[in-house]
C-alpha cells in the first residue's frame, strides 16, 4: 500500500474511474435484464456500452475530474461528479430522443439503463475515492499521537476547517465536536461530529482530553469569545483562530493559516459607528497632510482615510523604510495612489512651510512625536524639539496658510505628567488650545492612552520576550494601563476631527485598566507554555517617568459628553497665548543649553502639575508639591 503515502498519478486515477465507468454500464445492462440479456438485445449494447464509455471518457478530460488529490476527496469533490455524470446522462436522454425520430422509433441506450448506470457510476467514483482516503489516513495517522479539537463554529467555515484538519499529514486530529452559541443546530450532526451549545464546553473539556479549540465563525460577540478563552485557558486548552476567507490562498484554506488567537483578541472591544457621512463630507476632495505618517497611529490614519476619497494625501515623515513599506502597501494591498511622499521632519521651519504653501492642505493630522517615556526622561532636549518646537512649528505654519482643521495626537501621559514626555505633550496640548483662540484654524487635541501592537508598546515586547524563550519582564507588579487597538484609535481621532469646532481636547472612552501583570501571563497562557515552568515573569521595577497607573482628566479636569458615546471633551484649564508662548520661547531657547535640569525646570513652571516620578528630577518638585498642594 506504498502508493497511499504519495500522489499517485493522474493518468491512473484516469484509467481507474473509465474501467469503473465500464463495469458499471455493465452492471446496469445486467440488472436491467435480471442478469439474463436476450440474445437479439446483444447487438444494441454492442453499440450502447461503447457509446457511453466514449461519453464518460470525454466528460472525465473535459472537466479533469481525476485531476484532484484522492486522499483529500471532500464535499465539492463528490459534487462534481455528479454534476459530470448528470451532464453525461442527460446527453444520453437526449440522444435517445434524436434516434427514436430519426431512425426508426429505437433508443440507443434504454432509458432504464441510463438510470441505473447513472446511480451506480457515481455510487462507485465517490466509494472509491472515499475508500483510498480512508486507508490513507489509517496508514498515515496511525502511528502519531491523536490530538482532540473542539471547533467553535457550524456553518461553511467549521466544515472547511474539519476538512483542513484532516488534509494535515503532521498530527492525527480528532474533531470530537462542533459548538455555537445559537440552539438552532445544536443536537444535530455536521460530518458525522455533533453540534453542542457553548454552554457544553466546561463539560467537553472535562470529559475529552482535549488539546485544542479553533474558532471557525466569522462575527463571535466579544463577550461570549472572552467566556470560551477564560474557559480553555482553565483547562489548558490550546486556542486557535481562523483567518478571514480573503487572507485564504486561493479560496483555500491551508494548516498553516490557522493561526494561535492573540492577546489583541481578549482586548478588542464592539466596533466603533463612525459618521462616516459627516467624515467623508468633510475629507472628500481635499488635501490631507500627516505627520508621522510611517509610525504606527499616523500610518493607520493614512489607511482610515483612503476610504473617504481625499483628493490627496500627504505622508510626511523621516522615517524612510517604513515610509517605503507604507507606500506598497497603500498601492498593493488598499489599492489607492492619490498620495505623495515627502521625507522632512517637522522641526524643520523652511520645509514645512515650503510644503504648506506648495500643497495647501485643508486638513493636517499631526502623529509625528516622541512617545518612550524612557528615552525622552534621558533626553528632555530632544522632547522639547520634536514635541513642543515640531507642534509649534506645524500649528503655527497651518495658520499661516489657512489650513481648516489641525488635530494633534497627544497622549494619556499628559495628564498630571509625571515624566519628560507627558509634559512636553501636555504643553504642546496648551500651545494649540490657546492660539486656538487667535486663529482661524481650528485646533483640536485628541488624548488617549496605548494602542496595541504600537511600535514600542508592550504587547509586541512581550511576544518577542515569549519567542525567546523569557523572561517576560514586568516593572511592578501593581502597574495598570489603558488600551485601545490602532484601528479602534485612528477612528476615533477622524471622527474627533470632524465633530471639533475648534479648542476642544477630546478624550476617549479606554475601557477598564488592565493590569500589566495580567496581561504578560495571559500572553504565556495564550502561547501554550505554563508559567514558572516553562517561562519564568521577573520584576524589573518602574523605569525612569513611569507610574503605576495612567489617568485621562487630572482631579481638576471634568468632561462633558458627545453624540458619540465613546468620545468626551475634556474641560481644562485655559491659557492666555502671547503669555504662554512666550514662555515656549523661553522653553526653546533654554534647550539650546543642553542642560537637563535647566529644561525640565522650565518646563515645571509652564505646567505645575508635572511632578516626576522615579527620576533624577524628582529633587526639582519641591516647590512644585507645596503650590500644588495650595
Amino acid at each position: 500500500m506504498a502508493f497511499l503515502r504519495k500522489n499517485t498519478p493522474r493518468w491512473i486515477i484516469f484509467s481507474i474511474d473509465v474501467v469503473i465507468c465500464l463495469i458499471s454500464i455493465s452492471l446496469a445492462c445486467l440488472l436491467r435484464f435480471n442478469f439474463a440479456i436476450p440474445a437479439k438485445e446483444f447487438h444494441s449494447l454492442y453499440i450502447a456500452i461503447p457509446f457511453v464509455l466514449i461519453v464518460r471518457t470525454l466528460s472525465f478530460v473535459i472537466s479533469r475530474s481525476y485531476a484532484g488529490i484522492v486522499r483529500y476527496t471532500n464535499i465539492k469533490d463528490a459534487e462534481r461528479i455528479i454534476i459530470v455524470i448528470f451532464t453525461g446522462s442527460i446527453f444520453f436522454g437526449l440522444t435517445n430522443i434524436f434516434t427514436f425520430f430519426f431512425y426508426g422509433k429505437i433508443f440507443l441506450v434504454p432509458f432504464s439503463i441510463i438510470l441505473i448506470e447513472f446511480f451506480v457510476t457515481i455510487f462507485s467514483l465517490t466509494a472509491f475515492r472515499l475508500v483510498v482516503k480512508t486507508l490513507y489516513f489509517e496508514l498515515n495517522t496511525s502511528s502519531k499521537e491523536t490530538s482532540n479539537v473542539i471547533i467553535y463554529g457550524s456553518d461553511e467555515y467549521a466544515i472547511t476547517t474539519k476538512l483542513t484538519l484532516e488534509r494535515d499529514a503532521g498530527t492525527k486530529h480528532n474533531v470530537i465536536a462542533f459548538i455555537d452559541n445559537t440552539d438552532r443546530n445544536v443536537g444535530k450532526k455536521l460530518e458525522n461530529v455533533r453540534i453542542y451549545n457553548a454552554n457544553k464546553l466546561d463539560y467537553l473539556l472535562k470529559k475529552y482530553k482535549v488539546t485544542h479549540l479553533i474558532f471557525a465563525k466569522k462575527y463571535i460577540g466579544l463577550i461570549r469569545k472572552n467566556e470560551i478563552i477564560e474557559t480553555c485557558l482553565n483547562h489548558d486548552v490550546k486556542i486557535l483562530s481562523v483567518p478571514d476567507v480573503h487572507t485564504w490562498i486561493n479560496g483555500e484554506l491551508s494548516f498553516n493559516q490557522i493561526k494561535n488567537i492573540k492577546i489583541e483578541d481578549l482586548l478588542e472591544r464592539d466596533p466603533i459607528k463612525l459618521d462616516e457621512r459627516q467624515i467623508k463630507k468633510l475629507t472628500l476632495n481635499k488635501t490631507i497632510l500627516v505627520t508621522g505618517a510611517a509610525g504606527s497611529i499616523g500610518s493607520e490614519i493614512v489607511r482610515q482615510l483612503t476610504r473617504f476619497n481625499p483628493k490627496n494625501i500627504i505622508l510626511y515623515d523621516q522615517a524612510e523604510s517604513p515610509l517605503y513599506d507604507l507606500e506598497l502597501d497603500l498601492v498593493e494591498q488598499l489599492n489607492f495612489s492619490n498620495f505623495k511622499i515627502i521625507i522632512g521632519d517637522i522641526t524643520n521651519y523652511d520645509r514645512v512651510n515650503y510644503i504648506l504653501e506648495r500643497y495647501k492642505p485643508s486638513f493636517v493630522y499631526h502623529a509625528a512625536a516622541y512617545k518612550h517615556v524612557p528615552m525622552m526622561e534621558i533626553n528632555p532636549a530632544e522632547a522639547v524639539n520634536t514635541n513642543i518646537l515640531g507642534t509649534k512649528i506645524m500649528a503655527d505654519l497651518s495658520a499661516k496658510h489657512g489650513v481648516e482643521k489641525f488635530v494633534m495626537i497627544s497622549t494619556d501621559k499628559a495628564v498630571n505628567p509625571s515624566n519628560v514626555m507627558g509634559a512636553s505633550k501636555r504643553i504642546a496640548e496648551v500651545y494649540i488650545q490657546s492660539l486656538n483662540k487667535i486663529s482661524k484654524t481650528n485646533f483640536i487635541t485628541t488624548r488617549f492612552g496605548n494602542v496595541l501592537g504600537s511600535n514600542g508598546s508592550v504587547i509586541p515586547r512581550f511576544r518577542k520576550q515569549i519567542e525567546n524563550g523569557g523572561p517576560v519582564t514586568v516593572t511592578h507588579p501593581n502597574v495598570t494601563r489603558y488600551f485601545m487597538t490602532i484601528p479602534e484609535a485612528c477612528q476615533l481621532v477622524l471622527e474627533a476631527g470632524a465633530m471639533g469646532k475648534g479648542g476642544e481636547i477630546f478624550i476617549f472612552d479606554m475601557g477598564k485598566l488592565v493590569k500589566i501583570v495580567d496581561l504578560a501571563k495571559k500572553m504565556v497562557q495564550l502561547s501554550g507554555l505554563t508559567l514558572g515552568k516553562d517561562i519564568h515573569l521577573i520584576y524589573t521595577g518602574l523605569r525612569p517617568g513611569e507610574k503605576l497607573y495612567e489617568e485621562l482628566l487630572n482631579d481638576k479636569e471634568k468632561y462633558l459628553p458627545t453624540h458619540h458615546s465613546q468620545i468626551m471633551i475634556a474641560q481644562v484649564r485655559e491659557y492666555d497665548h502671547s503669555q504662554f508662548a512666550e514662555s515656549v520661547d523661553n522653553l526653546i531657547v533654554g534647550v539650546k543649553s543642553f542642560d537637563n535640569y535647566k529644561i525640565v525646570k522650565l518646563m515645571k513652571e509652564m505646567i505645575p502639575e508635572f511632578i516626576s516620578n522615579n527620576s533624577v528630577f524628582e529633587e526639582l518638585d519641591n516647590n512644585n508639591i507645596e503650590e500644588i498642594k495650595q
